[in-house]
């Protein structure tokens, strides 16, 4: 075939967003779908930080459309003079148009690139934006980012404000159902990090409201994300300001023993750090050590407390506003402004170390959850010794429960199964691909890391067992090329005792072994809960409901139904047919879209404190699809 200048694209502008979206949005999942809602906000955030907007609605429609308003200034609608078109048509349809580049409209934005508005209108089937400002309303119309009308004046206003409402491209996003969960999480936290900000979303297809509004900012957000853990004293708080950056530091510790620092640029999640972490773990360290050895918990040559010991149990906030941020990528999830480390690292020096001499008992507490950390930490040492030993990859380091597969030559097609006790280990032995398919049956039960040490975690046979036959590792000695399997499946009971062995068992990967979810390599087992049977043909149904549905579609009766109670109950043949074989089962992929709701939502199902389970029970029990309640 020929390869001449007649095959060289051009891709301008929003063609090239609907060619390459990911490029823009991240992905065209369900994460991608919902960064578009996000994009939108921001700009309505945007507003709020430069002090014109104090409320911003949210809808979602039950065509699937969402709509956003503020009541900020509006997006200016005269003719822009550079371009000779109107100025809303600009922004909506130009890569790179916005008031954020220097100019005077915003001194901070989270909007940094001035792609996102018309990003979404890209990808979305079509797009009406409406503005409200100088005493009249205004509407534009676009399908697939085009124009296909004129800017229409509708009439006289007395109010000012912007509305984007959009319906996502179904020809691009596979799945465009919004989840309130998901963008109510998201609002929820921009109303913690813009206090005085009220934010309302509403799903008109099931009749979900929720209103966010919090007064005390960043020091609310610490006392929600603890609001399932024992905390040792009142969350602190102190804002600083340099080199017109404008820093936010709220912070509490627990009993617990898992590291929760959360940390945002100009509103922006930044999920993989940057300065702004560095500063503050940095300053945090040296600020305990100092404190440790002035009263004497430290003493003579003693070691000093690592930032590991110093987060241990430590919930913390970390808000930067800033003229010029620079973020890695567009996705914008590292920080990278070096002057910011500075400023962050002054404030937590000075207001920090001031707070612990004027807190004595509060000071106490950490320091001792610090140095009882050193010594775990010294006992998980040598318990992380004994694993690095077995996690070699001879056979004779591996748990003597371990049943390996053959083909380990086949690496991305190799499974390890965790099944819940030994008899269902058994059918799942019998009924396995040997080639590819490694059994592990879990003796005892499983140890509830949430409530544990890294020490007691290893003493667990269990957990230690899991560890070992992964030989990835675990925490930060973590290593994904050393995986021995291409993926790992949780293959629990179809039942409330299942449910509850599986959750503990994602806790531990979620804690100690992070990376495999992350790489896509963590899945969940779908067994049936019933077996329907009429003359030959046998149908596997996975709830109560499903199995009504099954005999109503066979005419009322069926001629046999049979509940499995248990993995080890059916037979190898049953097994390989419905949970196991690659043709015909069903894997959930365990992915993490939120690592500080996953966090929070660990804290709060596996914490010691009883009531924010109960709430979280009560409150999300409507919504559950499939319960079984025969004990």
């Amino acid at each position: 075939m020929s390869y001449d200048e007649s095959q060289i694209q051009v891709l301008e502008g929003i063609e090239h967003v609907r060619k390459r979206p990911a490029m823009y949005i991240g992905d065209t999942g369900t994460r991608g779908l919902h960064h578009l809602v996000s994009e939108v906000v921001d700009n309505a955030v945007d507003e709020a930080l430069a002090g014109r907007c104090n409320r911003i609605d949210v809808t979602i429609g039950t065509d699937q459309s969402v709509a956003v308003s503020d009541n900020g200034a509006g997006i200016p609608v005269g003719i822009h003079p550079k371009t000779g078109r109107p100025t809303l048509e600009v922004v909506m349809t130009t890569l790179g148009a916005g008031g954020k580049f220097g100019g005077e409209g915003y001194r901070v934005s989270g909007g940094l690139h001035g792609v996102g508005v018309s990003v979404v209108n890209g990808l979305s089937t079509w797009l009406e934006a409406t503005v409200q400002r100088d005493g009249a309303i205004y509407r534009q119309r676009f399908e697939r980012g085009v124009p296909v009308s004129q800017i229409q004046k509708l009439g006289p206003s007395t109010v000012h404000g912007t509305q984007v409402r959009f319906l996502p491209d179904a020809s691009i996003f596979p799945d465009t159902d919004f989840r309130f969960d998901v963008l109510a999480q998201r609002l929820r936290e921009l109303a913690f990090l813009n206090s005085g900000l009220e934010i309302r979303i509403s799903d008109h297809r099931d009749g979900r409201q929720a209103r966010f509004r919090y007064q005390h900012g960043i020091r609310s957000f610490v006392l929600y994300l603890n609001r399932g853990q024992e905390t040792l004293h009142a969350p602190v708080y102190f804002h600083a300001q340099g080199d017109a950056i404008d820093v936010e530091v709220a912070l509490q510790y627990t009993a617990g023993y898992s590291e929760n620092i959360s940390s945002f640029a100009n509103t922006i999640n930044t999920g993989e750090g940057g300065a702004h972490e560095v500063g503050f773990k940095t300053a945090l360290t040296r600020v305990v050590n100092e404190y440790a050895r002035r009263s004497g918990a430290l003493k003579g040559s003693a070691d000093n407390l690592t930032g590991e010991d110093v987060r241990d149990g430590l919930t913390a906030l970390l808000s930067v506003k800033l003229p010029n941020p620079s973020f890695e990528g567009q996705t914008k999830t590292k920080l990278t402004n070096p002057e910011v480390r500075g400023v962050i690292e002054a404030a937590v020096a000075e207001k920090f170390a001031a707070y612990m001499e004027e807190n004595p008992s509060a000071a106490k507490a950490v320091v001792e959850k610090a140095t009882a950390a050193a010594r775990a930490r010294e006992a998980a040492r040598k318990a992380r010794d004994l694993v690095r030993r077995k996690t070699a990859l001879e056979i004779s380091a591996l748990p003597g429960k371990l049943t390996d597969c053959t083909e380990k030559d086949q690496l991305q097609r190799t499974e390890l199964f965790l099944v819940e006790g030994d008899s269902a280990g058994g059918s799942a032995k019998q009924a396995r691909d040997h080639r590819y398919q490694a059994i592990l049956p879990l003796r005892g039960k499983i140890l509830n890391v949430e409530r544990a040490r890294v020490d007691q975690t290893l003493g667990n046979e269990a957990i230690r067992g899991i560890i070992t036959a992964v030989g990835t590792g675990f925490g930060e000695e973590f290593d994904l090329a050393r995986s021995r399997y291409g993926r790992v499946v949780i293959m629990t009971d179809a039942d409330v005792d299942g449910a509850h062995i599986c959750t503990l068992l994602l806790t531990v990967f979620f804690r100690y072994l992070r990376g495999l979810i992350d790489a896509g390599q963590v899945f969940i087992a779908q067994p049936p809960l019933y077996m329907v049977r009429k003359g030959r043909a046998r149908h596997f149904v996975f709830s109560d409901a499903e199995r009504d549905h099954m005999i109503a579609s066979m005419g009322g009766k069926a001629d046999e139904v049979q509940r499995f109670k248990g993995l080890g109950e059916m037979d190898a043949e049953q097994l390989w047919e419905t949970t196991m074989d690659p043709e015909r089962r069903i894997l959930l992929r365990v992915t993490v879209e939120d690592a500080s709701r996953a966090n929070e939502i660990f804290s709060i199902l596996m914490g010691e404190v009883v009531e924010p389970r109960r709430n979280f029970i009560e409150e999300h029990a409507k919504y559950v699809r499939n319960l079984d309640t025969i004990g």
